[in-house]
């Protein structure tokens, strides 16, 4: 497996793998359109034409040259202050549990860090998140868009951080779901 930056031929792999790893979830966001693929789906492209996209943070996991698996951070803000949204991170089912995800995670987190971001927030499974250092944000002091979202709502600070507290803000695609 390798782990390179998204190119532009590969948009319509990362929206099928999007599709699928997030088709039938109890979470995932309903379609678009009627009868549709899973939100995460149009969010991916949504992100990619707005002004908080960083290309160098659209990571794709590649095996037998084929895309298998996709993450992405996006510009989001804490108050006014710069930091990143995290997701969708898909993996093809057939090759979900196979570390492929947490492979992209390191990545992705070892990305932004080396571009002097100061703070990872995303929506998830703790569970899951755990792994990769993020911890709940409230008791970071970083509040969700929805407060409801509670424990599942986590942060990661990365080497700038420097004490961001406050409202968090996803780019404004996020907002569409």
């Amino acid at each position: 497996m390798m782990i390179r930056r998204e190119r532009p031929d590969d948009g319509d792999a990362i929206h099928a793998i999007t599709a699928a790893a997030f088709r039938g979830l109890p979470y995932s966001a309903p379609p678009v359109e009627p009868g549709g693929d899973p939100g995460e789906a149009a969010l991916v492209s949504w992100l990619r034409a707005d002004a908080g996209w960083i290309p160098e943070l659209s990571l794709v996991a590649i095996e037998d040259d084929q895309v298998v698996g996709h993450v992405v951070a996006t510009r989001a803000h804490v108050e006014d202050r710069p930091v990143l949204g995290l997701g969708p991170l898909s993996v093809l089912p057939r090759r979900q549990r196979a570390g492929l995800g947490s492979a992209l995670m390191h990545a992705v987190l070892g990305a932004a860090d080396a571009l002097g971001e100061p703070l990872v927030a995303l929506l998830g499974n703790p569970a899951f998140y755990r792994r990769f250092g993020f911890v709940a944000a409230q008791p970071a002091g970083i509040a969700a868009p929805v407060p409801a979202w509670g424990d599942n709502f986590q942060v990661r600070t990365l080497s700038q951080y420097d004490g961001q507290a406050g409202r968090f803000r996803y780019a404004e695609p996020f907002d569409r779901l």
